[in-house]
Parts: C-alpha cells; sequence; structure tokens
C-alpha cells in the first residue's frame, strides 16, 4: 500500500482508501501463523506458542486446511485481519526477506509484525473517523494522527519497534470518542432505543433480543453481544468499536452506516447476503443467502 511502503513516501491526502488496509495473505510470509500464540479453546483445536509456525502451515506460507479451518476447529483463525500489516513487513519492512530463509530476522520481525497490526489498525479506525465528523478540528486530529501512523509504519523498523504505541493509542481513542459522540448525537432525534438502559458501552448483552429495534446512534463501545438477536434491527451511527460479535445473529440487520465496524467482527457473527454492510467490507464466506 502506497503509505506503507518502503519508499518513505509523505503522509497521503486527507481522504484514505481503506481498501489498502486489507491484508494481501500472497505477500506475507503467514506472520500471523507464527508471531502470535493461541490456547485450545472454542476458537483453536490446539495451543500453540508465539513465535512458532502453526502446524498446518505448509512450506509455501500457505494453509493446508484452509478451506475446513471452521470444521477441523480452527474459527478463530477465520476471524484474525492484520488490516494490512502482514504485507507491509514482509516486503516493507524486510524487502521480501522471509523468517524462514534467513532465522536470524524471525524475533525482530514478528515484533515488528506485532507492532505494525496495531498501527494499521488504528488507521482504520481513523479513516472512518475522518469521513464520519463534520467538526474541522476533529478532522485535523485525524489526519495528524493518521500521519504520524503513516511515517512509522513506513519508516525505517528501528523507529517502529522504538514507538511509544500505546500513548499513541491513547491518542487515537480520545479522538475515536470524540468523533462518535458527536456522530451518535446526530441520531437521537430520530429514534428513542439509545435510551434503553442497558445499551451502553461494555454492556453485558449476550444472548438478548434486540431484534427488529431502532438502534440508531446506540453507544454499543465495547458491549458482548455474543449471540444477540439483532435481526433487522438497524445500527446506522451506532458504535461498535470493539464490540464483541462472536454468534451474534445479523441477518437483514442495517450495518451499513454503524460506526467502527470491522471484517473480524463481520467474520466472527452469524449474518446473509441480505445484510447491509459498508462498501469497503465483504460479506463472510460462511454466511448464508437468505
Amino acid at each position: 500500500m502506497q503509505t506503507t511502503s518502503a519508499n518513505h513516501t509523505e503522509p497521503s491526502s486527507p481522504s484514505l482508501d481503506r481498501q489498502s488496509l486489507r491484508p494481501d495473505c500472497g505477500n506475507c510470509f503467514a506472520l500471523c501463523c507464527t508471531a502470535f500464540g493461541f490456547s485450545r479453546s472454542a476458537d483453536f483445536a490446539l495451543d500453540k506458542p508465539a513465535g512458532s509456525p502453526c502446524q498446518n502451515l505448509a512450506a509455501d506460507f500457505s494453509c493446508t486446511i484452509h478451506d475446513s479451518l471452521r470444521p477441523r476447529g480452527f474459527r478463530g483463525c477465520t476471524v484474525f485481519d492484520c488490516f494490512g500489516a502482514g504485507q507491509n513487513v514482509s516486503q516493507g519492512f524486510f524487502a521480501g526477506k522471509s523468517w524462514l530463509a534467513y532465522p536470524d530476522i524471525k524475533d525482530e520481525m514478528f515484533s515488528a509484525f506485532k507492532a505494525a497490526r496495531r498501527l494499521h489498525e488504528m488507521l482504520w479506525y481513523l479513516a472512518d473517523a475522518q469521513a464520519r465528523t463534520f467538526d474541522p478540528d476533529s478532522s485535523h486530529r485525524a489526519i495528524q494522527l493518521r500521519n504520524t501512523i503513516e511515517q512509522a509504519v513506513g519508516g525505517e523498523l528501528p523507529d517502529l519497534l522504538s514507538l511509544d504505541i500505546q500513548e499513541l493509542h491513547s491518542q487515537v481513542r480520545s479522538t475515536l470518542m470524540e468523533v462518535s459522540e458527536e456522530v451518535r448525537a446526530s441520531y437521537f432525534a430520530t429514534g428513542d432505543d439509545h435510551l434503553d438502559s442497558a445499551l451502553k458501552p461494555g454492556a453485558d448483552l449476550m444472548g438478548k433480543n434486540l431484534r427488529s429495534r431502532r438502534l440508531c446512534g446506540a453507544n454499543l463501545r465495547g458491549a458482548y453481544l455474543i449471540a444477540a438477536d439483532l435481526r433487522d434491527s438497524d445500527l446506522s451511527g451506532a458504535d461498535l468499536l470493539g464490540a464483541d460479535l462472536r454468534d451474534a445473529w445479523l441477518e437483514r440487520t442495517d450495518l451499513s452506516k454503524a460506526m467502527y465496524l470491522t471484517q473480524p467482527q463481520l467474520n466472527a457473527a452469524r449474518g446473509s447476503r441480505a445484510t447491509l454492510l459498508p462498501s469497503d467490507l465483504e460479506v463472510p464466506s460462511h454466511w448464508h443467502d437468505g
């Protein structure tokens, strides 16, 4: 992607095409299958320590069970998204040298991937915030943060590894919350479901029946919506930052204008091709046609 190449380009124009933040596994050395570890659970069929290749990884960095991950017990793999960090680290910071061919770079490459993945995810959210805000000051802050991140993921490796990502994350979060307040306020006059005391940041809404509800402008940031029924509901302007949508029912749900929605959230949910999504997100392959 242009803003994360090894050519040290200048910060991008005010608008950012989020398609450039989609993973390109063909140009990545399976960093998600190696850098991170996982424990045996409902999402993973076995234990794997961080920094080691998954037992299902082939020599060409492809997955030997890619077409049957869910039935084989690796649902967690199907909901992971690096936001384009994998190809940036593999082809940008390490110029196409793999950890397999050059074992001495493995630790540094995995550390770079973990850092870059967090930064790329921030870019995804900032692009959404910048596109939604009506406030010039909020837009300016989003652009400044984007430029800082783009310089980091398009710069030198030592600078990336020494970056105070936690401090940057705090600044990004503050901007996202400001824009969320602004956008959600514009929906308050169109319905009153956002006044439901149960609909709040971090709420436990597991299995809750929210079917056919007008949830425009609801603050569901960090909410536990595991197996919640959101079928036929309207979530325009709803803040879904960090919301847990595992097994949530999203058939015919209007998510086209939901805030801070990501592909991993959709991949973890249940839906259909009739579900309305933002134009830069895809219908997961396991969703049905109805």
